[in-house]
C-alpha cells in the first residue's frame, strides 16, 4: 500500500516543485505592488494612472512570450465620458435642485416629461437599493426613477457613474418620495468619446487551438477620493490588484510549461467598477460554444471564512466546474467552497457574468468576505492589508485546479441560460 501511495504521489510531488520554482512570494509582491502603488492613483479609467498599468501588464504579457491579438496586447473600444453641465426642471408645483439628480446618459441634451416615452420606476422606503438600481440601470429603454430621500445619498455615486457605452439608455434618478404626476427634467452635458483597453495575451493550444480556457481579473478601480485619515487613493490592492497580479502569474506558469492542449487566453479587465464594460466588449470577440471555461479572479488577497487554503466558486451550482477543480486539488491542503454570500449576487456581479449568460462555465474566484471585508472599496485596501503567503498559495492552487481543463481531459457542464436571473 505504502508503494502504491508513493506512485501516486510522484507527480503531485514533481508538479509542486515546478510550480514552487514559477509561482513565488517574491514574485506576487512584486506585482500586486506595483499595481496596487500610489504611482497608479487608484486605476480609474481615463487617467494616466490605468494607462500605465495597461503598459505594465503588457510588458509582463511580453516577457511571458504570450501572443498578442492584432499585434498587439492592448484590445481598445470606443467609450463616452460624460459629465453634467446644467440641471432645471420640477417635479408637479415644486422646482427640480440639481443635488435631486443623477442623469446616466451621452446625450449633450436632454429634455423629458411625463409624455416623453420614458418608462417609470421607483425605488421606495426600505427596499434593496442595490439590486433595485442595478435593474434599472441595466434598462433597455429610457427610464426615470424616483427614489425615496433615504437614498439620496446615493445621488453623488450615480452622478459619477460612467463611462457609458454606445448603447446606453439615458436614465435619469431624481429624488421623490413617490411618483409625481408631472414632471419636467432638462440637463445640458459635455459628452467625449474616449478609448478604453483591456489586456489580452494568448498561448495557443497545442491540440485543440478553437478551444478557449480564460483566465482573467479586472485591474481597474476608483481612483482618487474624500481623504480619509490623509489618503486619497484608493489603490484597490485587493479589488482586484490581487485578481490581475494572479492572472499574470498564471500566465508566466502556463507560457514556462507550454502543455496546454486548449488555447489559453489571460484577459486584465477595464472599467468593471463602472459597469464591467471592458468584459462586455471582451465577450463579444468569441464564439460562446467555443469558451469551454472562465476562471475569474477577485479578491483573492485576505483570507475566506474558513481561513488558509481555501475560497469560494460563484454559481458552484451552475455547472460541473467547481467539482472538476476540487476533483483536480484531490490530496491537497487546499478546498473550493460554494458561494456562501448568495444574498450579495456575486455570480451576477463581477465580469464573468456576460459569458455565464451565453452558457459559458464561467465563476469568479474570491476569498472575500463579503459580509465583514473592513477594506472593501476603501483607501485602506493597501498591500499592508494582504496576505501575501496564502495568496500565493491560492495561485499555485487554480493552476493546479485548471489541469484537466487546459488539457482537455474535462469539459465543465454548460450554465443552463434558462435558470439565469
Amino acid at each position: 500500500m505504502k508503494k502504491i501511495f508513493l506512485l501516486l504521489a510522484l507527480p503531485l510531488l514533481a508538479q509542486a516543485q515546478k510550480i514552487d520554482k514559477i509561482i513565488t512570494r517574491s514574485e506576487t509582491e512584486r506585482i500586486e505592488t506595483y499595481l496596487a502603488s500610489d504611482e497608479l492613483a487608484g486605476r480609474k479609467p481615463f487617467t494616466p494612472g490605468i494607462e500605465k498599468a495597461a503598459q505594465f501588464i503588457s510588458a509582463e504579457f511580453e516577457k511571458a512570450g504570450l501572443q498578442k491579438t492584432n499585434g498587439s496586447y492592448l484590445q481598445s473600444f470606443p467609450m463616452y465620458q460624460s459629465k453634467v453641465l446644467s440641471v432645471a426642471g420640477g417635479l408637479d408645483e415644486q422646482t427640480l435642485e440639481s443635488k435631486q439628480v443623477a442623469i446616466i446618459s451621452k446625450e449633450a441634451t436632454i429634455q423629458i416629461d411625463e409624455n416623453s416615452g420614458f418608462e417609470v420606476a421607483s425605488i421606495k422606503e426600505g427596499e434593496n437599493f442595490g439590486q433595485n438600481a442595478y435593474r434599472i440601470m441595466s434598462a433597455k429603454k429610457p427610464t426615470i426613477a424616483f427614489l425615496h430621500e433615504s437614498f439620496a445619498k446615493y445621488i453623488p455615486r450615480l452622478s459619477g457613474r460612467g463611462p457609458l457605452r454606445e448603447n446606453q439608455s439615458t436614465i435619469i434618478f431624481v429624488v421623490a418620495n413617490s411618483i409625481p404626476t408631472k414632471f419636467k427634467v432638462n440637463a445640458t452635458q459635455q459628452v467625449e468619446k474616449l478609448q478604453l483597453s483591456n489586456v489580452v495575451g494568448i498561448i495557443p493550444g497545442k491540440s485543440r487551438p478553437n478551444e478557449y480556457v480564460i483566465f482573467s481579473g479586472h485591474y481597474d478601480h476608483l481612483g482618487i477620493g474624500k481623504p480619509v485619515a490623509g489618503d486619497s487613493i484608493y489603490n484597490g490592492a485587493n479589488d482586484d490588484a490581487a485578481g490581475t497580479t494572479a492572472v499574470m502569474m498564471l500566465a508566466k506558469y502556463y507560457a514556462k510549461k507550454r502543455n496546454n492542449e486548449r488555447t489559453l487566453i489571460f484577459a486584465a479587465f477595464t472599467a468593471e467598477e463602472s459597469g464591467g464594460h471592458g468584459s462586455v466588449y471582451f465577450s463579444k470577440q468569441f464564439n460562446p460554444d467555443q469558451v469551454m471555461a472562465m476562471f475569474n479572479l477577485e479578491m483573492i488577497g485576505t483570507e475566506s471564512k474558513w481561513g488558509k487554503n481555501s475560497a469560494y466558486i460563484t454559481g458552484y451550482e451552475k455547472s460541473s466546474m467547481g467539482e472538476i477543480l476540487k476533483k483536480n486539488l484531490a490530496g491537497s491542503p487546499f478546498t473550493f467552497y460554494p458561494d456562501p454570500y448568495l444574498d450579495q449576487n456575486l455570480f451576477y456581479r463581477s465580469d464573468n457574468a456576460t459569458l455565464a449568460e451565453l452558457g459559458v462555465p464561467a465563476h469568479t474566484i474570491s476569498t472575500s468576505k463579503m459580509d465583514s471585508e473592513p477594506n472593501y472599496h476603501k483607501a485602506s485596501d493597501e498591500v499592508q492589508t494582504l496576505d501575501l503567503d496564502n495568496m500565493t498559495e491560492i495561485i499555485k492552487a487554480i493552476a493546479k485546479s485548471a489541469t484537466s481543463i487546459i488539457s482537455g481531459q474535462d469539459t465543465p457542464s454548460r450554465v443552463d441560460t434558462a435558470k439565469l436571473k
